[in-house]
């Protein structure tokens, strides 16, 4: 890259914004958190008259990241905002934008560690048997719910494999789905035969009614596992809505979204007795510590039922 020592610092971080976007493996969710946190950091810079580049300094990061823990912002948004700005700062120094990077030694307060939120084995099938028997009536919205939430928890995949999944990519005589997880890695996931009853019913009675829906032909929505109330693909904030009416009146602390069968799904196999390396591959972790978070979640469901059943407990 040229010389850009003295630019305004806004043209560089819309340049590392730009080669963020085209850059293999970042998720949407990563992109739109550097976008929004880099632009709070632009006005904040600009503010201490930090106009160029070469205005960045590591006391400079440091002011920013204390303004927003001196307004009492959440640990974990605190850390994903030095993520941020030291991914932007790291760019600028590989591509002699800056001659050194001052984020190198930026550190942000760890955030805190919550174990994810799981519900139980009955609730799943008291939720699932509340769905089929909407479905029993063949209505397609019905249909197409069952058919996600059998799937989520069946196959443990993310919400964004779920909704970017096609037609062909399921298996029903295999009882597998291939999807597409974090970085292009594709997998191929295993399910279980109600699971493959609720996508055969979906897609023989309900997918089709959704899909004469549909305004005008549309080849994604074409090969779309799952669609919309309209016949378009089913959209991530659609997935959300179907499963957070389902958990809203659950007890228990975190989101309420479609990961939450996925940390259900994990955990219930762990403790069930299944291989940790096994559950890894199965979700598609890069890394065994990342899985390994739902032994803990394991652990501490044993320790409750150890102190509400055992008599010296």
């Amino acid at each position: 890259m040229a010389d850009t020592s003295g630019r305004d610092l806004d043209p560089v971080v819309d340049a590392f914004l730009g080669h963020a976007r085209h850059a293999r493996g970042l998720s949407e969710q990563t992109l739109r958190a550097y976008a929004n946190d880099l632009e709070q950091f632009v006005g904040f810079a600009h503010g201490r008259g930090a106009d160029s580049v070469d205005d960045v300094s590591l006391e400079l990061l440091r002011d920013w990241l204390w303004e927003a823990d001196r307004r009492s912002l959440a640990r974990a948004t605190i850390a994903r905002r030095s993520s941020s700005v030291r991914a932007f700062t790291r760019w600028a120094s590989e591509n002699g934008v800056v001659a050194t990077d001052p984020g190198v030694r930026l550190r942000a307060p760890k955030g805190a560690s919550h174990l994810p939120r799981v519900v139980t084995g009955d609730q799943v099938r008291t939720m699932l048997d509340g769905l089929a028997a909407r479905a029993g009536t063949d209505d397609p919205v019905a249909l197409r719910d069952l058919a996600v939430v059998e799937l989520l928890y069946a196959a443990a995949i993310r919400v964004s494999e779920l909704v970017g999944t096609d037609v062909l990519d399921v298996d029903r005589s295999r009882l597998t789905v291939r999807v597409l997880g974090k970085g292009g890695k594709e997998r191929v996931v295993p399910f279980g035969v109600p699971a493959r009853d609720a996508l055969e019913a979906w897609l023989d009675r309900g997918r089709p009614v959704l899909a004469a829906r549909r305004a005008a032909a549309a080849a994604d929505a074409e090969r779309a596992l799952f669609l919309g109330d309209r016949g378009g693909r089913l959209g991530t904030r659609s997935a959300y809505r179907i499963v957070a009416r389902l958990l809203q009146d659950l007890p228990g602390e975190g989101p309420a979204g479609p990961h939450t069968f996925r940390h259900t799904a994990a955990t219930h196999l762990l403790d069930g007795g299944a291989d940790l390396r096994a559950v890894q591959e199965l979700l598609g972790h890069a890394s065994l510590g990342t899985t390994q978070i739902y032994t803990h979640v394991s652990s501490a469901r044993l320790r409750e039922v150890y102190r509400t059943a055992h008599p010296r407990a």
